[in-house]
């Protein structure tokens, strides 16, 4: 399992969101376009399947390990208001979320619906 993690942490288009700063540029970024973070567990089998299918939505994904990251998961919270869960997809717009779901709630067809609009 943390095979398949580690080779989808190398594609492109995923991005750690391992500090406030990052995460802060994440929002910024919002303002411009809409943004995708993802948290995901390590150690949780939905997660990591979840994780497969979201990482081919075409978009940068800004990937929250929760596990090390989770000062990052809580900022997230503070900040949107949203619950913690892992997984859970969240796509920013103008700084605020437009779409949340976790767990088998997440769909890449809602990601991207949102992400387009």
């Amino acid at each position: 399992m943390k095979f398949v993690i580690l080779m989808l942490m190398t594609a492109t288009n995923l991005i750690q969101l391992d500090t406030v700063e990052k995460l802060q540029a994440a929002i910024e970024e919002s303002r411009i376009r809409p943004v995708l973070l993802f948290k995901h567990s390590n150690s949780c089998g939905i997660s990591a399947g979840v994780f497969r299918d979201v990482s081919l939505v075409d978009a940068d994904i800004n990937v929250v390990i929760v596990q090390t990251d989770r000062h990052i998961s809580n900022e997230i919270e503070r900040q949107t208001g949203i619950k913690h869960q892992s997984p859970q997809a969240i796509v920013l717009r103008d700084g605020q979320a437009v779409y949340h779901a976790s767990h088998y709630d997440i769909t890449v067809e809602d990601i991207n619906q949102h992400l387009e609009a």
